[in-house]
């Protein structure tokens, strides 16, 4: 049986998301972000609502990735959720990109050239980031070039890497259509960045999501909602360098930089340089809100939701993964879990995340 894997924010799900459900076979394994998605923000709907809307348009089980997980740089990222859709049986990634080449060579050529790709990684300048000596190594294993306005191909590049660790899971990319990542264009594709900031204009949404109703209705988060519960944790911590991949240049930015600044996004350009990317610094502010340390990740996958087939999943599974279907005294994941607490400081409308929270079962 194909099982395709998908992994996925659908922060929030739109008619591209849709798309590529509909271009993926067999049974479809959704492993999502949860509260918290990869650039370091918190999502714009709760996980639970972005859950119900995969399984509306088509996943067949929706798994939630760990907050260790879903808030990491891309190489990171991708192996966290590789290895828990590989648990659950997956025997194809597909994903969306905005080059389509062939990903499997790719796995295949990084699988004989790992040590040399990351020797050169190591070589390069630490003037440069470390997005940008992926690049060059990538470059040079493969003698392709991209930009990084590409971030679905940047993210392909590293599933490509996450999958050469395993025999028999093949790549599946699907061209992604409509306007760039971060457009804001008004269109039938239109991204998730154009939905978030025109959230208002229900024409405009009733035509970009299959999900408008939920959309309309579900309470929404801002990080700016946020921007205190932040601020105060920067002003009260008495050693920011205990936060998750803070050292101590960036923990003095952020001590220097949080007295002058009235907005998350004015925080991040504050502490941003050259070789801090502002992606580094907004997860390092996610961290910061969480209190975030290095921690390990849980043993079991949290089910958010199924449809009858991917509960039929669910049962041939059960006897080698172990799932939770259901917190409540024993917690899942401790860190995952204050995060989640601390993601509905945002808005007093949101609903308890965790104890008590059943899977969403599709009709």
């Amino acid at each position: 049986m194909t099982i395709s894997g998908i992994i996925a924010e659908f922060n929030p799900f739109h008619n591209g998301h849709k798309y590529l459900l509909d271009q993926a076979d067999g049974l479809k394994i959704v492993a999502m972000s949860g509260n918290f998605v990869q650039r370091g923000e918190p999502a714009f709907i709760d996980k639970w609502q972005r859950a119900q809307m995969a399984l509306e348009h088509g996943a067949d089980l929706v798994v939630e990735l760990p907050f260790l997980v879903s808030v990491q740089a891309a190489d990171y990222f991708a192996e966290g959720a590789v290895g828990i859709l590989a648990s659950l049986g997956m025997t194809q990634l597909v994903f969306g990109s905005e080059q389509v080449i062939d990903y499997n060579a790719l796995a295949t050529s990084y699988r004989n050239q790992q040590k040399e790709m990351q020797a050169l990684v190591l070589d390069l300048p630490d003037a440069l980031s470390y997005p940008q000596k992926s690049q060059v190594a990538w470059q040079s294993l493969s003698g392709m070039t991209f930009s990084g306005q590409t971030p679905n191909h940047v993210l392909a590049l590293a599933y490509t890497k996450a999958i050469s660790a395993y025999e028999g899971i093949g790549l599946c990319p699907v061209q992604r259509i409509g306007e760039g990542f971060h457009s804001t264009q008004k269109e039938v594709y239109a991204s998730a960045t154009a939905l978030r900031k025109n959230w208002q204009d229900k024409a405009f949404v009733a035509e970009a999501s299959p999900s408008s109703l939920i959309l309309n209705t579900a309470p929404k988060v801002f990080w700016d909602d946020l921007f205190l519960v932040v601020k105060y944790q920067i002003l009260t911590h008495p050693n920011l360098q205990d936060i998750l991949q803070m050292n101590q240049e960036l923990a003095q930015r952020f001590k220097k930089a949080i007295h002058q600044v009235s907005s998350i996004e004015e925080l991040v350009a504050s502490v941003a340089t050259k070789r801090y990317t502002k992606a580094r610094v907004r997860r390092l502010v996610t961290y910061l809100l969480v209190q975030a340390r290095d921690c390990p990740l849980p043993d079991s996958i949290h089910v958010l939701g199924f449809s009858k087939r991917g509960q039929k999943h669910l049962s041939r599974l059960k006897h080698r993964v172990a799932f939770v279907t259901r917190i409540g005294k024993e917690p899942w994941d401790l860190l995952t879990q204050k995060a989640d607490e601390v993601y509905r400081l945002a808005n007093p409308e949101l609903k308890e995340q965790n104890y008590g929270r059943r899977p969403i079962v599709l009709p």
